[in-house]
């Protein structure tokens, strides 16, 4: 092999790298972005933009990163205290947010089946209870 063509291998693959890594680092930010605006509407008890926010960095789904569970334990919560309050309307919301989210980020396999399942339960328990 010549030098030349070496010297393109090696930095192809550098770039290629180099890619990733950015792309790492973008969907990482955005997710800690999303779910801090989440959080922040959660404090305020803004519905819609706490489940956006939450559901926004689900979909950045980076494997075994904390983010991911912390929000969906936190789409769970919205969830649980919507129907606490009789609000079933949103809690479906919340729950289907929840559960979209994860097949949404399907790729080789789909995360969050154990959060899946747990939503089917709570959709099909509440869905006769929908207005």
């Amino acid at each position: 092999m010549n030098e030349q063509l070496k010297n393109i291998l090696a930095n192809s693959i550098v770039i290629i790298l180099f890619g990733v890594l950015m792309l790492l680092a973008s969907t990482w930010w955005r997710m800690g972005t999303q779910f801090d605006r989440g959080e922040a509407a959660f404090r305020t008890g803004d519905f819609p933009a706490a489940v956006a926010g939450f559901e926004s960095a689900l979909h950045m789904y980076i494997p075994f990163h904390p983010t991911i569970d912390r929000a969906a334990e936190r789409l769970w919560q919205i969830g649980e205290i919507n129907e606490r309050r009789g609000d079933i309307a949103r809690a479906l919301i919340a729950y289907r947010a929840l559960r979209s989210s994860f097949y949404a980020d399907h790729w080789l396999a789909t995360p969050g089946i154990p959060w899946i399942e747990k939503c089917d339960k709570k959709i099909v328990t509440l869905t006769p209870l929908a207005p």
